[in-house]
This record gives C-alpha cells, sequence and structure tokens, in this order.
C-alpha cells in the first residue's frame, strides 16, 4: 500500500496542533507502523517534541527550493518505528521564496515524491505552520487529507470554515482533487465545564463522521512532555492523554486502513 500523507493543520494557534501530530505519530509508531513526522512550522515544536535538535540546513527549506533531497534530511529519533525530517528557523524564509518558484504550490509534493514511492513509511504526519500561507497550502497540496485538531472552546468552528473553503478551492481548481477532511479531534476536552460538552456536541452535529470519537483531555501530563523531548505515551504511559491518543492512533489507523 503507498505511503499515506496526512497534513495535521488549524490556522489558529494553541489548539493542540502540534501536540496531536506529535503524539498521534508517536502512537501510530508504538502500535508497529513506520512514521514519518515532518515538521514544516518553523517554531519547530515537533522537532523538540520528539527529542530532535533544531540544525541549521537540516529541515526542508533547501528541498523545496530544489536544493538537495528531502531524503536527506529525515532522521532517526529515540523512538523505535518513528522518524522526522526537522524544522528551523530558515523555513521562515520559505514563504515568501516559494512565490517566486516555479509550480510554488507543489514544491512538497515533488520533494516528498521519492520518500513515497520508497514506500518504507506507511503515514508521513505533517505539522503545518498555524497559518494559510504558502508552507501551509504546500502541505496541503502533498497530502492526501487533512487532521484538524479543534480545541473546545467558544471559537472553534469559526476557523475550520475558511480551512474546509481553501481544502474546495484546492480541489477545484486542479491542485489537488484528492485532497480532503479526513478527520476533526476535538482537544483540551475539559469534562468538569458545560462548554466543552456544548461545543463538542456541536461539533460533531456540524461534521457527523468526520469527528473521531476520541476526545482528547486537557491534562497536566501532556502539556508538560514536551518539554522533556517525549510524546505522552513515552512520558507517562499510563496517563489519560497517552490513553486518549492510543486511542486515537487505533481510530486514525482504522479510517487510513494501515
Amino acid at each position: 500500500m503507498a505511503t499515506k500523507v496526512i497534513a495535521v493543520a488549524n490556522q489558529k494557534g494553541g489548539v493542540g496542533k502540534t501536540t496531536t501530530a506529535v503524539n498521534l505519530a508517536a502512537c501510530v509508531a508504538a502500535q508497529g507502523r513506520r512514521v514519518l513526522l515532518l515538521d514544516l512550522d518553523p517554531q519547530a515544536n515537533a522537532t523538540s517534541g520528539v527529542g530532535l535538535e533544531k540544525e541549521p540546513g537540516g529541515s526542508a527549506y533547501g528541498p523545496l527550493l530544489g536544493q538537495g533531497s528531502l531524503t536527506e534530511k529525515i532522521k532517526r529519533t529515540p523512538f523505535e518505528r518513528l522518524d522526522a525530517i526537522p524544522s528551523e528557523m530558515d523555513l521562515c524564509g520559505a514563504d515568501v521564496e516559494l512565490i517566486r518558484a516555479e509550480q510554488h504550490l507543489h514544491r512538497l509534493a515533488l520533494a516528498l515524491e521519492p520518500i513515497q514511492a520508497a514506500n518504507h513509511y506507511q503515514v508521513v504526519l505533517i505539522d503545518c505552520p498555524p497559518s494559510l500561507a504558502v508552507l501551509t497550502l504546500n502541505a496541503f497540496a502533498a497530502a492526501d487529507g487533512l487532521v484538524v485538531p479543534l480545541q473546545c472552546e467558544y471559537y472553534a468552528l469559526e476557523g475550520i470554515s475558511s480551512l474546509t473553503r481553501i481544502i474546495n478551492q484546492l480541489r477545484d481548481t486542479g491542485v489537488n482533487p484528492r485532497l480532503h477532511l479526513f478527520g476533526v479531534v476535538m482537544t483540551m476536552f475539559d469534562a468538569r465545564t458545560n462548554l466543552s460538552k456544548q461545543v463538542e456536541g456541536e461539533v460533531r452535529q456540524h461534521f457527523g463522521s468526520i469527528v473521531f470519537d476520541t476526545v482528547i483531555p486537557r491534562t497536566t501530563r501532556l502539556a508538560e512532555a514536551p518539554s522533556f523531548g517525549k510524546p505522552i505515551i513515552h512520558y507517562d504511559k499510563y496517563s489519560a492523554g497517552a490513553a486518549a491518543y492510543e486511542v486515537l492512533a487505533q481510530e486514525f489507523c482504522e479510517r487510513l486502513g494501515i
């Protein structure tokens, strides 16, 4: 089965996007699949979240501009079956430079082709920047589907309307006809508040079966794990956050058929 590419995206910051990318990647790998985590966010939080360093020249920046191959940027993480392509500050400049490049929306798709052709990984997960600029659009043009983390807060549904509009535009214009909303994951759920339950209910009503059954709780252990450079299942395997991401990973793999 060909390598699937899934982008984890939400242009609104602070919704658990990187937490979801890192922990979903780690849990899918822990369940026996080979995973590549591609950190496309210049903040490089996914990079440090899997215990890797930001190194000048170590990101996708060069390959996006036609300099070198993306395969050369792959690094082993300390966790079995999980590899990563780190990010770094240079990626900040990519949004400006890519606009001037030929096929500027397809640079990542082209760079990923050899990795997909090698078929070593069952899934490539892309942690997108918290914006809808050119880097994110490159991820969308390369992806088979999007996973959108939505925080259980009042404005949750507002941002996703612009995302769905862009998905439709990229499909309709032929940039990426196979792109679809693969799944919505509710994050930072607080069972003690009516608001969390209300927002979850609204999102499920709006998106139906696209919303994952699994809900990610707001927990201290999940917030602590990145500072130790570990995904939650390797930081505190028996925590509520680890349990939630393990179940989410099972759901994710079932949907992908891997």
